[in-house]
């Protein structure tokens, strides 16, 4: 099985990746399309040339690599794809060969956590629309609304949500994804140094999340934005 797990930035997402890691039947592949993405768009970002050196910058091959082999002849390959990098001009047939769930996360949290990393996020770098896109794309090839997972109740419930998850995708719960070594992990991507300070701190899911952050002025506006597109989402996650 290949799962490709669709989020926008700073959504559990990483530690997300670090759950299905440390099932011993599984590969993982840290965001396959952002080297592309950063190569094609020329937008800036945190260690941006490092990035693309260390990725493949031809979406076409990232995209047969997606669906090829699993790398060590696991069952599962579960990818860990970010919403913004799948811009207009990379085609998405590769999607159709791929089980694709929507992890999502309220944008308040989302904003108030992606500022702290890289100043005055826009719209389009958070990944709500887009995530909302693509959802509708799956459900229209598949005549059936895809899984979507909200990361509270990952951390409210983290055993729980990832039985209903697995159960879902049609595989068994491995109580091992409860749990994983602190620190960088040899999957990391090239821009970990940066943006994984926190989950390499973790060995398995924080508790869960007090009340909303308080934004104010353009993170609020932001967020108001994006509400609607997670609302859609959330009413149907499981």
């Amino acid at each position: 099985m290949k799962i490709a797990m669709w989020s926008g930035p700073r959504n559990l997402s990483t530690a997300m990746m670090y759950s299905f890691a440390a099932r011993s039947d599984c590969a993982v592949w840290d965001e396959p399309f952002y080297a592309a993405y950063l190569a094609a768009t020329g937008i800036d970002h945190p260690m941006k040339e490092a990035v693309i050196a260390a990725g493949q910058t031809d979406a076409g091959a990232v995209a047969a690599a997606c669906t090829g082999p699993v790398p060590g002849g696991k069952a599962i390959y579960y990818q860990k794809h970010m919403t913004l990098h799948m811009i207009p001009e990379f085609d998405r047939g590769f999607m159709r060969a791929l089980t694709n769930v929507f992890l999502i996360r309220h944008p308040a949290r989302v904003v108030a956590s992606y500022s702290r990393k890289r100043e005055a996020p826009t719209l389009a770098d958070i990944g709500f629309v887009q995530q909302a896109e693509l959802f509708d794309q799956v459900a229209g090839w598949t005549g059936r609304a895809p899984v979507v997972v909200d990361s509270a109740d990952i951390r409210a419930n983290p055993r729980e949500t990832l039985e209903k998850l697995c159960s879902a995708l049609g595989i068994s719960f491995d109580p091992a994804m409860l749990r994983w070594p602190a620190g960088p992990k040899p999957y990391d991507g090239a821009w970990a140094p940066h943006w994984y300070n926190a989950v390499h701190a973790s060995t398995g899911f924080d508790e869960p999340e007090g009340p909303l952050p308080d934004l104010s002025g353009d993170y609020a506006r932001l967020a108001d934005q994006a509400l609607p597109y997670y609302e859609k989402l959330r009413a149907i996650a499981l």
